[in-house]
Protein backbone atom coordinates (compact mmCIF):
# COMPACT_ATOMS: atom_id res chain seq x y z
CA UNK A 1 0.00 0.00 0.00
CA UNK A 2 1.22 3.47 -1.06
CA UNK A 3 0.15 6.52 0.64
CA UNK A 4 0.85 10.39 0.71
CA UNK A 5 -0.71 13.52 2.29
CA UNK A 6 1.10 16.19 -0.04
CA UNK A 7 -0.32 20.06 0.51
CA UNK A 8 -0.56 23.07 -2.24
CA UNK A 9 -0.82 26.18 -1.18
CA UNK A 10 -3.65 27.14 -3.35
CA UNK A 11 -5.78 24.08 -2.87
CA UNK A 12 -8.82 26.14 -1.42
CA UNK A 13 -8.98 27.91 -4.67
CA UNK A 14 -11.42 25.07 -6.23
CA UNK A 15 -13.56 26.01 -9.09
CA UNK A 16 -17.43 25.85 -9.00
CA UNK A 17 -17.60 22.57 -10.69
CA UNK A 18 -16.96 19.17 -8.30
CA UNK A 19 -14.28 17.58 -11.00
CA UNK A 20 -15.05 14.31 -8.63
CA UNK A 21 -15.52 10.64 -9.84
CA UNK A 22 -15.80 7.10 -8.26
CA UNK A 23 -15.78 4.15 -11.09
CA UNK A 24 -15.73 0.85 -9.99
CA UNK A 25 -14.66 -2.04 -12.45
CA UNK A 26 -15.58 -5.69 -11.97
CA UNK A 27 -14.08 -8.98 -14.46
CA UNK A 28 -13.58 -11.90 -13.55
CA UNK A 29 -10.45 -10.80 -14.13
CA UNK A 30 -9.65 -7.73 -11.48
CA UNK A 31 -11.67 -5.74 -9.00
CA UNK A 32 -11.35 -2.06 -9.21
CA UNK A 33 -12.15 1.34 -7.99
CA UNK A 34 -10.62 4.65 -8.55
CA UNK A 35 -12.15 7.56 -6.78
CA UNK A 36 -10.34 11.32 -8.26
CA UNK A 37 -10.71 14.82 -7.57
CA UNK A 38 -9.20 16.55 -10.73
CA UNK A 39 -8.75 19.89 -8.31
CA UNK A 40 -6.91 17.65 -5.15
CA UNK A 41 -4.00 18.59 -3.99
CA UNK A 42 -2.02 15.76 -4.51
CA UNK A 43 -2.91 13.05 -2.00
CA UNK A 44 -2.62 9.69 -3.36
CA UNK A 45 -3.79 6.63 -1.63
CA UNK A 46 -2.93 3.02 -3.39
CA UNK A 47 -3.80 -0.76 -2.42
CA UNK A 48 -3.42 -2.61 -5.54
CA UNK A 49 -0.44 -5.52 -4.90
CA UNK A 50 1.69 -3.59 -7.30
CA UNK A 51 4.36 -1.71 -5.10
CA UNK A 52 6.13 -0.18 -8.84
CA UNK A 53 3.20 1.03 -10.15
CA UNK A 54 1.74 2.44 -7.38
CA UNK A 55 5.05 4.20 -6.95
CA UNK A 56 4.51 5.41 -10.28
CA UNK A 57 0.20 6.33 -9.63
CA UNK A 58 1.77 8.76 -6.79
CA UNK A 59 3.77 10.44 -9.15
CA UNK A 60 0.77 11.20 -11.19
CA UNK A 61 -1.13 12.42 -7.79
CA UNK A 62 1.54 14.44 -6.44
CA UNK A 63 2.98 16.57 -9.65
CA UNK A 64 -0.83 16.86 -11.02
CA UNK A 65 -2.53 17.76 -7.96
CA UNK A 66 -4.87 14.96 -8.36
CA UNK A 67 -6.37 13.23 -5.31
CA UNK A 68 -6.30 9.60 -6.34
CA UNK A 69 -7.94 6.63 -4.84
CA UNK A 70 -7.40 3.69 -5.80
CA UNK A 71 -7.93 -0.14 -4.69
CA UNK A 72 -7.58 -3.24 -6.75
CA UNK A 73 -7.42 -7.11 -6.49
CA UNK A 74 -6.55 -8.90 -9.32
CA UNK A 75 -5.27 -12.36 -10.21
CA UNK A 76 -1.72 -11.75 -9.50
CA UNK A 77 -0.64 -15.20 -9.32
CA UNK A 78 -0.74 -15.25 -12.81
CA UNK A 79 1.05 -11.83 -13.39
CA UNK A 80 0.34 -8.08 -12.74
CA UNK A 81 -1.04 -8.05 -16.52
CA UNK A 82 -5.03 -7.75 -16.29
CA UNK A 83 -4.22 -5.59 -12.68
CA UNK A 84 -1.93 -2.97 -14.26
CA UNK A 85 -4.29 -2.88 -17.67
CA UNK A 86 -7.29 -2.90 -16.10
CA UNK A 87 -6.47 0.12 -13.21
CA UNK A 88 -5.14 2.33 -16.68
CA UNK A 89 -9.07 1.63 -18.24
CA UNK A 90 -10.59 2.66 -14.62
CA UNK A 91 -8.51 5.26 -13.64
CA UNK A 92 -9.34 6.30 -17.78
CA UNK A 93 -12.96 5.77 -16.85
CA UNK A 94 -13.24 8.25 -14.08
CA UNK A 95 -11.31 10.81 -16.21
CA UNK A 96 -13.24 11.10 -18.76
CA UNK A 97 -16.31 11.45 -16.24
CA UNK A 98 -15.02 13.89 -14.06
CA UNK A 99 -13.98 16.33 -16.67
CA UNK A 100 -17.65 16.18 -17.73
CA UNK A 101 -18.04 18.27 -21.47
CA UNK A 102 -14.60 20.09 -20.59
CA UNK A 103 -16.17 23.49 -21.14
CA UNK A 104 -13.68 26.63 -19.98
CA UNK A 105 -10.49 23.59 -20.14
CA UNK A 106 -7.00 24.81 -21.47
CA UNK A 107 -7.35 21.27 -23.71
CA UNK A 108 -3.59 20.39 -24.19
CA UNK A 109 -0.70 20.69 -21.27
CA UNK A 110 2.93 19.47 -22.03
CA UNK A 111 5.85 18.86 -19.57
CA UNK A 112 9.27 17.88 -20.09
CA UNK A 113 10.76 16.11 -16.77
CA UNK A 114 14.14 15.12 -16.10
CA UNK A 115 15.58 12.73 -13.36
CA UNK A 116 19.40 12.73 -13.01
CA UNK A 117 20.71 11.07 -16.88
CA UNK A 118 16.53 10.32 -17.52
CA UNK A 119 14.33 12.68 -19.54
CA UNK A 120 10.95 12.13 -20.76
CA UNK A 121 7.99 14.87 -22.62
CA UNK A 122 4.88 14.19 -22.61
CA UNK A 123 2.31 15.60 -24.45
CA UNK A 124 -1.13 15.71 -23.31
CA UNK A 125 -4.81 16.29 -25.47
CA UNK A 126 -8.52 15.73 -24.12
CA UNK A 127 -9.48 15.56 -27.59
CA UNK A 128 -12.32 13.11 -27.59
CA UNK A 129 -10.07 11.06 -29.39
CA UNK A 130 -8.19 7.88 -28.07
CA UNK A 131 -4.94 7.69 -29.56
CA UNK A 132 -1.25 6.90 -27.83
CA UNK A 133 1.98 7.55 -29.22
CA UNK A 134 4.64 5.35 -27.40
CA UNK A 135 8.15 5.90 -27.69
CA UNK A 136 10.28 4.30 -24.99
CA UNK A 137 12.94 2.21 -24.90
CA UNK A 138 13.76 0.74 -21.43
CA UNK A 139 17.24 -0.33 -20.73
CA UNK A 140 16.15 -3.43 -19.21
CA UNK A 141 12.91 -5.30 -19.24
CA UNK A 142 12.21 -5.51 -15.41
CA UNK A 143 12.38 -3.29 -12.62
CA UNK A 144 12.71 -5.12 -9.55
CA UNK A 145 10.02 -7.78 -10.52
CA UNK A 146 8.06 -5.54 -12.65
CA UNK A 147 7.79 -6.00 -15.90
CA UNK A 148 8.06 -2.79 -18.34
CA UNK A 149 5.96 -3.88 -21.06
CA UNK A 150 2.46 -3.55 -18.55
CA UNK A 151 3.79 0.39 -18.33
CA UNK A 152 2.52 0.93 -22.06
CA UNK A 153 -0.74 -1.78 -21.39
CA UNK A 154 -1.69 0.94 -18.58
CA UNK A 155 -1.47 3.87 -20.76
CA UNK A 156 -3.64 2.01 -23.70
CA UNK A 157 -6.38 1.69 -21.46
CA UNK A 158 -6.17 4.92 -19.88
CA UNK A 159 -6.00 6.71 -23.23
CA UNK A 160 -8.72 4.29 -25.17
CA UNK A 161 -11.10 4.95 -21.73
CA UNK A 162 -10.52 8.40 -21.30
CA UNK A 163 -11.20 9.39 -24.80
CA UNK A 164 -7.01 12.15 -24.62
CA UNK A 165 -4.33 11.89 -27.22
CA UNK A 166 -1.23 10.84 -25.65
CA UNK A 167 2.09 11.14 -26.64
CA UNK A 168 4.85 9.70 -24.66
CA UNK A 169 8.54 9.98 -25.86
CA UNK A 170 11.51 8.55 -22.99
CA UNK A 171 14.39 11.17 -24.92
CA UNK A 172 17.19 9.66 -23.10
CA UNK A 173 17.77 7.71 -20.12
CA UNK A 174 20.22 4.59 -19.01
CA UNK A 175 18.39 3.47 -15.69
CA UNK A 176 14.92 1.80 -16.63
CA UNK A 177 13.23 3.30 -12.85
CA UNK A 178 14.27 6.72 -13.83
CA UNK A 179 13.07 6.47 -17.27
CA UNK A 180 9.48 4.80 -16.09
CA UNK A 181 9.38 7.55 -13.25
CA UNK A 182 10.08 10.60 -15.51
CA UNK A 183 7.24 9.77 -17.79
CA UNK A 184 4.80 9.38 -14.78
CA UNK A 185 5.86 12.80 -13.20
CA UNK A 186 5.16 13.99 -17.43
CA UNK A 187 2.00 12.78 -17.31
CA UNK A 188 1.01 14.34 -14.13
CA UNK A 189 2.28 17.68 -15.09
CA UNK A 190 0.93 17.90 -18.56
CA UNK A 191 -2.41 16.63 -17.43
CA UNK A 192 -2.76 19.27 -14.46
CA UNK A 193 -2.16 21.79 -17.12
CA UNK A 194 -4.80 20.56 -19.37
CA UNK A 195 -7.38 19.97 -17.01
CA UNK A 196 -7.19 23.41 -15.77
CA UNK A 197 -9.84 25.64 -15.70
CA UNK A 198 -8.34 28.49 -18.48
CA UNK A 199 -9.85 31.61 -17.27
CA UNK A 200 -9.92 33.75 -20.69
CA UNK A 201 -12.06 30.41 -22.12
CA UNK A 202 -15.20 31.02 -19.75
CA UNK A 203 -17.82 28.06 -20.49
CA UNK A 204 -16.45 27.92 -23.70
CA UNK A 205 -15.55 24.47 -25.08
CA UNK A 206 -11.78 24.37 -26.33
CA UNK A 207 -12.90 23.49 -29.77
CA UNK A 208 -13.94 24.86 -33.02
CA UNK A 209 -16.55 21.68 -33.59
CA UNK A 210 -18.10 23.06 -30.04
CA UNK A 211 -17.61 19.60 -28.41
CA UNK A 212 -15.16 17.34 -27.37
Amino acid sequence: MTQNTASHPGAAHRTAANRTAEVERNTLETQIRVALDLDGTGRGSFRTGVPFLEHMLDQVARHGLIDLDITAQGDLHIDAHHTVEDIGITLGQALRQALGDKRGIRRYGHAYVPLDEALSRVVVDLSGRPMLTYNVSYTRALIGAFDVDLLQEFFQGLTNHAALTLHIDNLRGSNAHHQAETIFKAFGRALRIAVEPDPRMGEVTPSTKGTL
